[in-house]
């Protein structure tokens, strides 16, 4: 019986940081709030902390707590575009690749998807995705909207989305961070949130916290208030309304505080620089994209890569290319890594 349990730990361990528990700090918090009665959907005590949190850390914003990225980023973008309307992305954003269509159906829009060599959108590849403008048989371009890290576990400096954002702004547009994974970009660089998203002129943010500990929960940061107006409907109507959200916010109120999510994402990240710098010494193993969160991508022998398999569930990449990603989390441990690490060795040395 005890095999069972420890085998699919290990099977899970690296497919992704969703697949982690809760942070124990987390599940105290929510304990905490379940103490008899609180208002429902946001007028709660936990709700109203977590507005001048956000704000301490932020600057002046509005913030929204919802239940999940995918709502997040959906609701943000129906908020701030009309269905003729368009959002200019990369072409590996999980907004175009990992959300069924939802931005297309709810938001009604139309994601113009750019091929980059590093999940990372650059102002020239705007600038040139700007066309027919004032026609009325174009889509009308409204929103950028990039992922921090992106994809491929890279990450936008603070002065290439400061980039981003004038060129957005300079042709009428808004810049969109899809933020699942911020505090791992945040960390990795090195600086607070802020710096990486309101100074740079993001103007909405999708802020994860389910990635780095959470049970569940998200929030929708508006960084140009006047944008939150229409926010409240959409997001009740968008079905990401929780009505008992004191349980949501004393999630995000807690990673927020005492920098809970410096912690659970320098781990992450420092686990991920772990991983990559063993695997790049097994033979025939290449890195594919540089580590800068916490995500790990590595080019395998197919061979090598299904009897890894075996042991280990991954997502493949890129088949073509043979590159798979391994995901690390605040849970994932040193022996954990090294375990990947002596699997991959013997899976590598079978002819």
């Amino acid at each position: 019986m005890s095999e069972g349990p420890a085998r699919e730990r290990r099977l899970v361990l690296f497919a992704s940081d969703n697949y982690a528990g809760v942070h124990p700090a987390v599940l105290a918090a929510i304990a905490a709030a379940n103490g008899g009665f609180a208002p429902a959907y946001g007028d709660d005590d936990w709700t109203l902390a977590l507005q001048e949190r956000m704000r301490e850390v932020f600057g002046d914003v509005d913030v929204f707590p919802v239940f999940n990225g995918t709502g997040g980023n959906v609701t943000a973008l129906a908020t701030v575009m009309q269905p003729f309307e368009a959002v200019i992305c990369a072409e590996t954003a999980h907004i175009n690749v990992d959300e069924c269509g939802a931005p297309e159906r709810f938001a009604g829009c139309k994601l113009v998807d750019l091929p980059t060599a590093d999940g990372k959108l650059t102002p020239d590849l705007v600038r040139g995705a700007l066309v027919g403008i004032g026609d009325q048989h174009h889509v009308q371009a409204r929103v950028v909207s990039i992922t921090q890290p992106t994809e491929l576990g890279t990450v936008y400096t603070p002065a290439e989305t400061t980039a981003l954002a004038e060129a957005a702004h300079e042709a009428g547009l808004l810049l969109h961070v899809d933020g699942a994974r911020l505090v791992n970009a945040a960390v990795g660089l090195g600086t607070g949130l802020r710096e990486i998203t309101g100074d740079c002129g993001v103007d909405v943010l999708t802020f994860g916290g389910t990635k780095n500990g959470l049970l569940g929960g998200e929030a929708v940061v508006f960084f140009r208030r006047d944008l939150a107006a229409r926010y409240l409907f959409v997001r009740k109507q968008g079905m990401q309304l929780a009505s008992k959200m004191r349980f949501v916010s004393a999630q995000l109120l807690r990673l927020l505080e005492g920098d809970l999510w410096r912690e659970t994402a320098g781990h992450a990240n420092a686990m991920a620089q772990r991983l990559a710098a063993a695997a790049a010494g097994v033979p025939g193993v290449r890195v594919a994209y540089p580590v800068q969160a916490n995500a790990v991508f590595v080019a395998l022998p197919a061979a090598v890569a299904e009897r890894l398999l075996e042991d280990y569930r991954f997502y493949t990449w890129d088949e073509q290319a043979g590159v798979v990603r391994w995901m690390c989390s605040w849970q994932t441990s040193a022996e954990d890594v090294d375990e990947l690490v002596a699997a991959l060795r013997r899976a590598s040395a079978k002819p």
